[in-house]
């Protein structure tokens, strides 16, 4: 039963987290807590179990292609230190006072994207080379270190940022979030967390599985729904996702 709760956690917080460009730390940091186990133990694991989502993504937008070669080595190349500094920090802090922090900007994404109504629904690219490029990736490192530290909700401000700084549309953004941050800003996280931190190891396999489905299934429903849907699920998820935090 334990398990099939895992299961079930992990394939819903993944599915919205895919189809919204970020979110799963919503339902599935919490319900790793609250059965029992500390938060760096509950964090690593979930950080592990993340990755899969990004596969399960990739999966899917992969086979749509649109994924900028060059834009997507920036990505990496500019978030990936960010995550290992913060993954390497965050068991030093008190994580009450870092995820109220984090709730009130996520609760702010979520009213910013409300209030700019026609924002992210067309392709507009801009910021792509010079100084705006080089503003683009610090925004990115910062949110690196957001990602490396407290999982819950750090996908959505990669999208957003995506969205409002290099003008990529929802759909896009939402592409670019799960596959580099999924895959790759969560693995390198999780490997840092693994060293550094414990794991419930004999959680992950139905975690695993939840995320991985999860991704791919919301994967699929954001190419079919398209930026208005999208955009419309990412402000909810990023007003529950800020309301949560703020709770505890």
């Amino acid at each position: 039963m334990e398990q099939f709760i895992l299961f079930l956690i992990s394939l819903v917080a993944n599915l919205f987290s895919a189809f919204a460009g970020g979110g799963a730390g919503l339902l599935q940091l919490p319900v790793l807590i609250f059965l029992g186990l500390p938060f760096g133990v509950a964090l690593a694991t979930h950080k592990i179990a993340s990755v899969a989502l990004g596969v399960g993504a990739t999966l899917r937008h992969l086979r749509e292609g649109g994924l900028q070669r060059r834009f997507v080595v920036f990505i990496l190349a500019t978030g990936i230190p960010g995550v290992l500094l913060g993954a390497s920090v965050i068991l030093q802090v008190p994580g009450r006072y870092a995820e109220i922090a984090l709730g009130v900007l996520t609760l702010g994404l979520g009213v910013y994207s409300v209030a700019k109504g026609g924002m992210g629904l067309v392709e507009a690219p801009r910021n792509r080379q010079g100084r705006g490029l080089w503003l683009g990736g610090l925004g990115l490192f910062a949110i690196g270190v957001l990602n490396g530290s407290l999982t819950s909700g750090t996908g959505l401000f990669v999208t957003l940022w995506l969205v409002r700084w290099f003008g990529a549309d929802y759909r896009q953004a939402v592409a670019y979030t799960l596959v580099l941050v999924g895959m790759f800003w969560n693995g390198s996280g999780a490997i840092a967390l693994g060293i550094l931190g414990d794991v419930r190891w004999d959680w992950l396999p139905a975690l695993l599985l939840g995320s991985l489905l999860g991704g791919y299934a919301g994967a699929h429903l954001a190419i079919l729904k398209g930026n208005v849907w999208i955009k419309r699920t990412f402000e909810v998820v990023t007003l529950l996702v800020g309301l949560k935090l703020i709770a505890g």
